[in-house]
């Protein structure tokens, strides 16, 4: 499964306002709020908030993946966002963070869900990708430049 499967154009923000960790992972839950694939928003929500608790999500380098796995979703989806003051959200390297993917997959979905984090995580370790993302002004550009980093992975299964 490909990141670029999953992360559509519209479920990603290209400047967001929101000013703390629990906004931020809000507003990016709330552009499931008339999707399909969300069987309960308010459940996938706590999810999201439930594995933020025990860990932060942020990740290093600007960069943090809130995630979950929760039978309030029938599939795996993703958003993406990019907030425009960096904020505080407990990084594991202690450095404020810029760009948010968040991905909420199906309890039975492991391995798939698994899979992504990894592609995900590693797209982000990379500096010029991060720079890539930050430069971008729109959704279009964003999702382009997703897709092209993508391609440079071979073992998409």
């Amino acid at each position: 499964m490909r990141i670029c499967d999953i992360l559509k154009q519209e479920k990603i923000i290209s400047s967001m306002k929101s000013r703390d960790k629990n906004e931020i992972i809000n507003e990016l839950i709330n552009i499931f709020k008339d999707d399909e694939r969300v069987v309960n928003i308010e459940s996938m929500r706590d999810a999201v908030h439930e594995r933020e608790k025990i860990m932060s999500t942020g990740v290093g380098k600007g960069f943090a993946i809130p995630h979950a796995k929760t039978n309030s979703v029938n599939d795996i989806v993703a958003a993406f966002g990019k907030i425009d003051e960096p904020i505080d959200f407990q990084a594991l390297d202690g450095q404020p963070v810029n760009l948010v993917f968040l991905l909420v997959g199906k309890e039975n979905l492991v391995g798939p869900h698994i899979k992504l984090l990894s592609r995900i995580s590693r797209m982000m370790n990379k500096e010029e990708f991060r720079e890539s993302l930050l430069k971008a002004q729109t959704a279009e550009e964003m999702y382009n430049l997703f897709e092209n980093e993508e391609k440079q992975y071979f073992e998409l299964t």
